[in-house]
């Protein structure tokens, strides 16, 4: 009977959505309600889509218009389509294959339901001909596998063109499609009656002057795509809240008890939707100084009524720097989305929509919602506005976004201690003996340094090694960037940002844009800085390797605790000569400080370019030295093993290390009895 579904289904739906194929649509127009805007994006790829989801059988069907203009110096044949939902058909596609290869396959395969995985079927392709009527462009079409080859997987689908399109000419391609909607694979999916839908629609790929950039669906990276206008119809069941990309300018209700809602937006390059009949809806304004205001709208979950203003908190907080640090955002609104429970939907940024993420506990005094939804509405400005090639190069969305929403949690929402869940994420224990640094993020540190030397970061990011992924996109740049900004002053770094964010704006930046810009801005020649944290695979590690301090005329050596022992017979009294050594372990070169104390009190500076393999300071004081730290401001936040940059002759972690294993100690105690007492 299943079988006979996923026929009768679509045809009873498209029958619901009536005749259209010989329909030749005008191409989207800008209208007042977003004349605000301008034209500011190159509106090269548009939609008219409308679409139909059955709630009961998770099954979309729909029709799309795109008008596509070429924009590059060369003519193209064909144009090439994203079928995102294929890679979630089967186990032998790229995307399962690679999640599984990365150990990151969430639940057992076995166990789906066919209803759980997904597929785009796409049934008709036509294009207007010169005689009025349609081509049919169906028998062209074919899937591609330009990444691996894989013949099994069918992400990536080409549709052969009557004829080519030259520069600055336009063609308008009609699709009608069918879609299972799957249970959630990638934050895209269902679970129960609430429905979040990215990369649903077949979506052209981009085209630039060395031909198609259309990867196939990859596990270890997300979309890239060009600018355009979308408008879009949406019939879901009567009663059902719809929350989407741009503002909904209709809302019609259908005699077969659903209802059609229809969303507009220009200048954006993907559209995403949600719907459920439980949503709870808020709406509140965002007002700041020297800023647009920003109508925000929120799709709350029952459970979390009383997080509300915790979400719009964050969402503000994000605004409000991100727009004062690098521009501001354009566009009058902005939806957050509370995902349901256990939906994977979590975390996730479309133009003018992205998805928070919260608990039912959760403390105030950690920053959960807030850190997520920060770090979701930040990415309207480093994903939705600045639409660098997130396959190739997802480190500029995901490492800049990532360090800023450090900066942002670090001044909006204080304090923040660490924590943890136990009984499956539903109890939160708070850490109040540990606030979470913007800078230095352990849990970021120890990212980088498990995957720091599996792939440089100019590799594509599609190519990254299963572990690399995160540890490159998100933590290496975040600490490569915090290594800027304490390199060159922040002031500095916030020009060179908003510089490269107001330059690039609805643009397809790359990587060496941003290098150019970097210097260009500084003032100062930093290519060797990117040569090493992006074109090569090396570390940072520099080591306090040796400190003695000895009376002058006297040879020592240190026993096994630390304590000195002379060999000398006349000692030159109250004169004491001190050696410091430091040596650099890693490959990978940065300038660095030494910095030795003295009893006295007195301190010496010494600034090392980090070169050689090691380097040697002498001192001959009227005190002897106590310690001796390399890099004690922390610049240099790359450095793998901090542990290694200082020495002390006088160790007085006693009282220190007492006090703290005491704290774990009755910290251990509380939660062993929170977990005896739910057992």
């Amino acid at each position: 009977m299943r079988r006979w579904t996923r026929v009768i289904v679509p045809l009873l739906l498209m029958l619901t959505i009536g005749p259209a194929a010989q329909e030749r649509p005008a191409a989207p127009q800008p209208s007042e309600a977003s004349a605000a805007l301008g034209s500011v994006s190159p509106r090269n790829a548009s939609y008219v889509i409308e679409a139909r989801l059955d709630s009961r059988q998770r099954m979309i069907v729909g029709r799309e218009w795109l008008i596509w203009r070429n924009i590059t110096g060369v003519p193209t044949s064909e144009l090439r389509y994203h079928l995102y939902y294929n890679a979630f058909k089967n186990t032998r596609s790229t995307w399962l294959r690679e999640r599984a290869l990365a150990g990151r396959v969430s639940r057992p395969l076995s166990s789906l339901d066919e209803k759980d995985w997904g597929w785009t079927d796409v049934t008709a392709i036509t294009t207007p001909g010169a005689d009025g009527g349609q081509i049919d462009l169906m028998p062209g079409r074919r899937f591609v596998a330009p990444d691996d080859g894989n013949a099994d997987d069918q992400s990536v689908m080409t549709v052969p063109l009557p004829q080519p399109v030259g520069p600055g000419e336009s063609v308008t391609v009609y699709l009608e499609w069918t879609a299972q909607v799957p249970r959630t694979f990638s934050r895209t999916g269902a679970i129960g009656n609430f429905f979040f839908l990215g990369q649903w629609f077949p979506k052209v790929g981009v085209l630039d002057d060395a031909g198609w950039n259309c990867h196939q669906f990859h596990a270890s990276t997300e979309f890239f795509s060009d600018y355009g206008i979308y408008d879009v119809k949406l019939t879901v069941p009567k009663g059902w809240v719809v929350g989407a990309t741009g503002v909904e300018r209709e809302v019609r209700d259908n005699p077969d008890a659903t209802t059609t809602h229809r969303f507009y937006q220009e200048d954006v390059h993907d559209f995403a939707w949600t719907t459920s009949p439980n949503f709870i809806v808020r709406q509140e304004r965002f007002d700041q100084d020297g800023l647009p205001p920003v109508q925000m709208r929120l799709l709350l979950q029952p459970e979390h009524a009383g997080q509300a203003e915790r979400h719009f908190a964050a969402t503000r907080a994000a605004l409000r720097y991100y727009g004062q640090w690098f521009g501001p955002y354009p566009y009058p609104h902005i939806t957050i989305i509370d995902p349901a429970w256990q939906s994977g939907a979590g975390g996730m940024e479309y133009p003018t929509l992205f998805t928070a993420g919260t608990r039912w506990l959760a403390p105030a005094e950690v920053a959960d919602p807030e850190g997520v939804t920060v770090h979701e509405c930040g990415h309207q400005f480093w994903y939705a506005l600045v639409g660098n090639n997130e396959f190739e190069d997802a480190w500029i969305d995901e490492g800049f976004n990532t360090f800023s929403t450090g900066r942002t949690v670090a001044l909006a929402f204080t304090p923040n201690y660490a924590s943890f869940r136990v009984l499956g994420g539903f109890i939160p224990i708070v850490l109040h003996d540990i606030p979470i640094s913007r800078a230095v993020d352990e849990n970021g540190l120890a990212s980088y340094r498990e995957g720091a030397k599996l792939d440089s970061q100019s590799t594509p990011s599609w190519r990254y090694s299963p572990a690399a992924g995160g540890a490159l996109s998100y933590s290496k740049t975040a600490l490569w960037l915090n290594t800027l900004e304490r390199h060159l002053g922040w002031p500095m770094l916030q020009r060179i940002m908003s510089t490269f964010f107001t330059r690039y704006r609805f643009r397809h930046p790359t990587p060496q844009e941003f290098f150019d810009v970097v210097n260009e801005v500084s003032g100062r020649d930093m290519t060797w800085f990117f040569d090493q944290v992006y074109r090569s695979s090396n570390v940072f590690d520099y080591e306090l390797a040796d400190l003695r301090s000895v009376p002058v005329g006297a040879s020592g050596f240190f026993d096994a605790v630390g304590k000195a022992v002379y060999q000398a017979e006349r000692p030159t009294p109250g004169r004491f000569r001190t050696t410091v050594v430091v040596r650099r372990l890693g490959e990978a070169v940065f300038p660095v400080d030494v910095l030795v104390t003295f009893r006295n009190g007195e301190r010496h500076r010494e600034h090392w370019d980090g070169r050689d393999r090691w380097k040697m300071f002498t001192y001959e004081r009227g005190a002897e030295a106590v310690s001796a730290e390399v890099d004690p401001e922390r610049v240099l936040l790359l450095d793998v093993d901090y542990t290694n940059n200082s020495r002390t002759l006088e160790p007085r972690g006693g009282a220190a290390a007492t006090k703290w294993m005491w704290k774990w100690i009755a910290w251990l105690q509380d939660a062993l009895l929170t977990a005896s007492f739910f057992a």
